[in-house]
């Protein structure tokens, strides 16, 4: 168990520093590895959900991935996957970009941000995606994106690939040949993302099934490793890991229920909203009734320490509740209002390094 939250090291290795090291920075920063330097083609594969500490766990799963020369990096706060991927394809920390949770509060409401919507309903139109976040992924330079074609309109696609030039796969096997695709036209740089191992964690959790989606995912490494141009250099990270929380899961204590007037973020980084004035109550009430399995902070806290990294913009700091309640143990926050088609077996969020550190591995071919 953890003693302490992993706040990320914004200033190093860390997700959201590593597209601006792999197209911007010059000299490169000292984590990178030296293979990823001025590397060209270059392929960024993001593989959702494999976290370091489970890689290591199952390096007889994964010989391909194994044997990678690789580090180990930061995510981001929240560790989900919104948040994440908008920080890597940004090159922005959590509080910059403001995309700071998967259930984020926006006018007093909650926006789903995966599904872009409000109550079940479809809010493209009333929170424009673009203008939700503003900023430009990929320093700007619009290069071949490759994900899943049901990807292409989605409000979080546009809320974090505006304007990249979009190469959709159906099935796995259509991924490999979209990135290879892609090299054939002289693209420099080639960003992919696969979501499976995340899917099977959520509900399967951390037995068989991850393992098995594991090797999967090993094998199409290995397989892009050969089909791809001699000289390519791959680079393999993730989002976010994972922990196992089954039946876990726990309900607001009532003396909390009374100070709360909505909640927002996700089970394992809950966001409690006050009702008025009752903020200072909230987080008394809060801590003595939940501190004994998680993180009890206020948001002034959270922006204190750097949790969302060292700038928190006016509007990502109105989309924070006043008090977080982040999961120490294997365990998650129930919020009646944050449900899906299946009961969540694995999950993230939080800050334990379980979640926060993901691999950075790399090949050339």
């Amino acid at each position: 168990m953890d003693d302490q939250p992993l706040i990320p090291a914004y200033g190093g290795a860390c997700i959201a520093n590593l597209v601006p090291a792999l197209l911007g920075s010059d000299p490169a920063p000292d984590w990178l590895p030296p293979a990823l330097a001025d590397a060209d083609p270059l392929v960024l594969l993001v593989l959702d959900g494999l976290g370091w500490e489970q890689l290591q766990a199952r390096r007889h799963v994964a010989p391909t991935l194994a044997a990678m020369a690789g580090i180990p990096i930061h995510s981001v706060c929240p560790t989900t996957t919104s948040t994440a991927l908008t920080s890597i394809t940004t090159g922005l920390a959590p509080g910059e970009h403001g995309i700071v949770g998967y259930r984020i509060n926006l006018e007093g409401e909650v926006l789903n941000v995966l599904r872009w919507g409000v109550s079940g309903k479809d809010a493209r139109d009333r929170f424009v995606p673009e203008k939700i976040q503003v900023h430009e992924p990929f320093l700007s330079q619009r290069p071949a994106i490759v994900t899943r074609a049901e990807f292409a309109t989605s409000g979080f696609t546009r809320a974090h690939l505006d304007g990249v030039r979009f190469h959709g796969y159906r099935v796995l096997s259509s991924l490999v040949t979209e990135i290879r695709v892609a090299l054939r036209a002289s693209e420099p740089f080639v960003y992919a993302y696969y979501d499976g191992l995340d899917k099977v964690s959520h509900e399967y959790g951390l037995g068989e099934h991850y393992d098995a989606e594991l090797a999967a995912l090993d094998a199409l490494v290995a397989n892009l490793a050969v089909l791809v141009p001699s000289g390519t250099t791959i680079a393999v990270t993730a989002d976010h890991g994972q922990v196992e929380v089954g039946d876990d899961l726990i309900d607001l204590h009532p003396e909390v229920q009374t100070h709360v007037a909505s909640q927002s973020g996700e089970g394992r980084f809950r966001w409690l909203h006050a009702r008025h004035g009752r903020a200072g109550a909230l987080l008394e009430a809060a801590s003595a009734r939940h501190a004994d399995r998680g993180w009890v902070v206020s948001r002034q806290q959270t922006i204190d320490e750097g949790w969302f990294g060292p700038v928190v913009t006016d509007a990502a700091r109105s989309r924070l509740g006043d008090v977080a309640l982040v999961a120490r143990d294997d365990v998650a926050y129930v919020d009646p209002d944050d449900t899906g088609p299946y009961h969540l077996i694995g999950r993230h969020g939080s800050l334990t390094s379980a979640e926060v550190v993901v691999p950075l591995l790399t090949l050339t071919t």
